[in-house]
């Protein structure tokens, strides 16, 4: 079993990191879809995973398909923490972790780590491995990777401590970089809603909202009134 090192670690850490299959760090889960046609398994409060529901956010809160608790129980349990890895069509290679207990479409494999594996580090590992596996489905009409392909992949490991070192660093990252996502999103609404209210409505003469001392009306004017329009 080979052994490598990192260029950057953190201080104290020396010990070589060794190889693992994907298989020897946690339960490779696919999942399955309750059944359709069973009403009663459907809308409910369980949060149930699609490729769809994993976008650029690193966290799954929510889904576009609820289960109650009669559909969550047809799946395959997928813990709190647990990787999820795309490994059908279009999406192939997204990478997202679970907020809380889900399960998911069979489209998605996941990992549920055993004892000596640290979550944050595995879903880490895995965003940074997905382009890499991600190229052994792309010859294919429909790319895949199955639950036998994907177990194989390798990661190298450190011990668990520098594991959680490293895995509460890139978390505490992710988490910075998602309060910045939600400030940019809440200042593009503010945009939004001062361009509905700071330029004329059709057929009105002044905005909503205005700077204060400016009361004139605005006037009409075409394009070509304004700036000389050239052609490319």
């Amino acid at each position: 079993m080979s052994k490598m090192a990192p260029q950057i670690r953190f201080q104290g850490f020396t010990d070589d990191w060794e190889e693992r299959k994907l298989s020897d760090i946690g339960d490779i889960v696919t999942g399955n879809t309750p059944k359709t046609s069973n009403s009663l398994y459907y809308n409910g409060s369980f949060l149930f995973v699609s490729p769809a529901d994993i976008q650029e956010t690193r966290y799954i809160y929510k889904t576009n398909t609820t289960l109650t608790a009669a559909g969550f129980n047809t799946g395959r349990l997928v813990k709190t923490g647990s990787t999820l890895f795309v490994s059908i069509g279009s999406t192939i290679g997204k990478v997202a972790q679970a907020s809380t207990d889900v399960i998911t479409n069979q489209q998605i494999n996941s990992i549920v780590p055993f004892k000596h594996y640290d979550n944050n580090f595995i879903y880490t590992s895995l965003v940074n491995i997905a382009k890499k596996i991600k190229t052994l489905a792309v010859t294919q009409a429909v790319p895949i990777i199955n639950k036998t392909e994907f177990s194989k992949n390798i990661i190298y490991v450190p011990d668990l401590q520098e594991q959680q070192k490293i895995g509460l660093f890139f978390k505490q990252l992710d988490d910075t970089i998602a309060l910045h996502q939600r400030m940019l999103d809440l200042l593009k609404e503010q945009k939004k809603g001062f361009l509905q209210k700071m330029f004329p409505k059709n057929g009105a003469k002044v905005p909503e909202l205005r700077f204060s001392g400016f009361a004139d009306d605005w006037e009409e004017r075409k394009l070509g009134e304004l700036a000389n329009i050239v052609g490319g």
